[in-house]
């Protein structure tokens, strides 16, 4: 090496170096002032540092390292949600609803009960936390340093939300001396005083306002747009961990004195309790100081305190059995209704809607409260103009609990349900027995529009790929498809001049929407969305008829003769048929270009499969379930999701499970694909 390489090497060395001195100075400044609220330099020195460090990772971005505090201000923006996996789940824990002392004792007697303790034996350990009104994450270090951050999802799997958690000042995003792997489970959480500034400037700019402080922590961390949640001053606060390579505690409290003596923020107000009366202690002590918390809360966490019987304990159904949470009472005020309207859902239901006089509860305003369906109001008997008790549910959804009567004003007035939607002017009916009033046009309706766009396009239905939920969204607000007829008019020219849609990605979905001309009557008439008519319905429905003109033109008593249609089922088909508007969309689409072949009448006695009911377990050599249940429906059988003496035969493939004991239990014919497609080709041969 000569010596100006020699020189280059050395000087970039000292720049790495001077790189990672002012990355580990700047997160130590942010854990002293973020969560030790203990700032130790002044911000103008803070922001010297700070802009220094900028300033060399764009100047030499290959020693920029992935535990930089410039991390926090957001990566670039992703165009959608990528999901992923929990190596452990991530689930919830029973909530305790029961507000007074006894909640607290029926857990610790549920947990005594599974641990088999006596009266005689001393009372359990556990460690008691807040309950925080955020959202859940899983955050991975691998060798110290944040690489991954995931919601909670469905427990399993949820989104991968990195590039958004890495803004949160609060978090550490390099660990030294941390195991290999860990996982740190945690709230993400937003403080009443940055909710308040939030919504201010939300106000100042004329965008919606955030009901509360969670749903304005789920909106800013589930943003395409890290800079976005940059913005937003998202806090973190750690409560347990996921996977691990090493152990670093025996119990849940000596772990959040690991993780926080780690730079993670711990909630202070935790404490050991011994027994049922401690654990009331701990709930009673923090409801008096629930209002001068920073954020909110909506009850306590109690969890066995040793690794050990929590593992002992271990999980019933999705919860684990050695934590709960006991929730407080709803907060409840009062309050006038000044008006009651009609909210049509995205499925048809018409839902009262009380619009109240504004009030403050529980750190909200509150304006409006559901009504939820004509039963409701009138058992509560609220009248426009009653005076009101309205509480938080859950501390998220508000209720009306009770009218005062005694203050009900001269003019107050009843409401009636319409019989008429107020988007569309479609026929709104209640079937007897069901408490819903609901919309008939459901290809019409505006209010059902994106609804029943998305179950158009889907795959099972019209194919479509590449419209989602926000794509359908913005159709539907630009005007450009008032009902599924018109994804059928869209042009090349409108989907390009939307955000994010580029040439490549607009012919392929003019060539999608194109290609779903040509389906099935069965898939018609499941994408048409008629009320309760699912795709095994439609097909029945399809095989039954086999057109579509004796399908709309088919009666009452028609209708109860195809199988799996009842009385609810056939009066729901004739309302959608009876509706006009959905009967213009139909011959619209058609009209449109979408077609199927429909085939005459056919005697189900030829069919081979005629009166059999198969159920497929396990994993076939060459065919999907689909394909195969496919198979059999069109050579007149069923497909049943569970093995009974009625089943005729269970098609078996590789891993095949319990249906297979079951299967051999009651002596119902095993078969295997081969022996299907023997079944199959010799029918249709004789």
């Amino acid at each position: 090496m000569n010596m100006s390489a020699k020189k280059d090497s050395a000087k970039d060395l000292e720049i790495q170096k001077r790189m990672e001195q002012l990355a580990d100075e700047i997160n130590k400044h942010n854990q002293a002032y973020y969560v030790d609220n203990n700032p130790t330099i002044s911000d103008e020195l803070y922001d010297s540092l700070f802009q220094e460090l900028v300033r060399l990772e764009q100047q030499y971005p290959q020693f920029k390292t992935l535990f930089s505090p410039t991390e926090r201000v957001g990566a670039a923006a992703r165009t959608e949600a990528v999901k992923v996996k929990h190596k452990i789940p991530l689930l919830s824990i029973h909530t305790e609803t029961d507000y007074t002392a006894q909640g607290a004792y029926d857990f610790d007697g549920r947990v005594r009960r599974e641990l088999e303790l006596t009266p005689q034996d001393p009372p359990v350990e556990y460690d008691c936390e807040l309950k925080f009104d955020g959202l859940a994450v899983n955050i991975r270090y691998e060798k110290g340093i944040l690489v991954q951050a995931t919601t909670r999802g469905d427990g399993y799997e949820g989104e991968d939300v990195t590039a958004n958690v890495r803004t949160i000042k609060t978090l550490p995003l390099k660990v030294e001396n941390f195991p290999d792997i860990f996982e740190v489970r945690g709230e993400v959480i937003l403080h009443k005083s940055e909710f308040k500034r939030i919504n201010e400037e939300q106000k100042a700019e004329g965008q919606k306002l955030f009901a509360n402080p969670r749903n304005a922590a789920a909106g800013c961390l589930r943003q395409l747009d890290p800079s976005v949640t940059a913005r937003r001053n998202l806090s973190f606060y750690a409560y347990g961990y996921g996977e691990v390579s090493e152990t670093v505690a025996n119990k849940h409290s000596e772990l959040l004195d690991y993780l926080k003596s780690k730079g993670f923020p711990v909630a202070d107000t935790r404490v050991l309790a011994y027994g049922p009366e401690e654990l009331q202690n701990f709930h009673v002590r923090v409801e008096k100081i629930r209002d001068d918390l920073p954020f909110d809360i909506d009850g306590v966490v109690y969890k066995v305190n040793s690794f050990a019987l929590q593992r002992s304990l271990g999980f019933v159904s999705r919860e684990p059995r050695w934590a709960c949470a006991h929730k407080y009472p709803p907060q409840e005020v009062q309050t006038v209704v000044q008006d009651i309207t009609i909210q049509v859902g995205r499925t048809g239901k018409l839902t009262p809607v009380a619009r109240l006089k504004p009030v403050f509860v529980g750190g909200t305003t509150i304006s409006n409260a559901s009504l939820h369906n004509e039963e409701f109001l009138q058992n509560m008997g609220v009248k426009i103009g009653d005076t009101v008790v309205v509480r938080r549910a859950g501390d998220v959804i508000p209720e009306i609990v009770r009218v005062i009567k005694e203050l009900r004003p001269d003019n107050a007035r009843d409401f009636v349900m319409p019989e008429f939607c107020p988007v569309c002017g479609s026929h709104a009916y209640k079937e007897e027995g069901e408490k819903d009033r609901k919309c008939t046009g459901g290809l019409f309706c505006q209010a059902q529009c994106v609804q029943s766009i998305l179950h158009f396009v889907s795959r099972k239905a019209m194919g479509i790929d590449g419209i989602g939920e926000k794509l359908a969204e913005q159709l539907v607000e630009k005007g450009w498809v008032k009902n599924i007829s018109d994804i059928y008019r869209l042009t090349k020219e409108q989907f390009v001049s939307l955000e994010r849609m580029g040439e490549k990605s607009a012919d392929n979905l003019l060539a999608s929407i194109e290609k779903s001309k040509s389906t099935t009557l069965e898939k018609f008439l499941y994408a048409i969305s008629i009320p309760d008519v699912g795709e095994s319905t439609a097909r029945t429905l399809a095989n039954h008829f086999r057109t579509l003109k004796a399908c709309e033109d088919a009666g009452l008593e028609q209708l109860l003769e195809v199988d799996d249609v009842g009385m609810s089922t056939a009066e729901k088909i004739l309302h959608f048929f009876a509706e006009p508007k959905n009967l213009q969309v139909i011959q619209e689409l058609q009209d449109l270009g979408v077609h199927w072949e429909e085939k005459g009448e056919v005697d189900a006695s030829e069919l081979v499969f005629s009166g059999m009911t198969f159920v497929l377990t396990g994993t076939l050599p060459t065919l999907s379930r689909d394909e195969a249940s496919d198979m059999i429906r069109k050579a007149g059988g069923k497909v049943s999701g569970s093995v009974s003496k009625k089943t005729s035969y269970v098609l078996a493939g590789e891993a095949a499970g319990s249906k297979l004991v079951k299967a051999q239990a009651l002596s119902v014919p095993i078969i295997s694909e081969e022996q299907f497609m023997v079944m199959l080709v010799q029918g249709k041969e004789e």
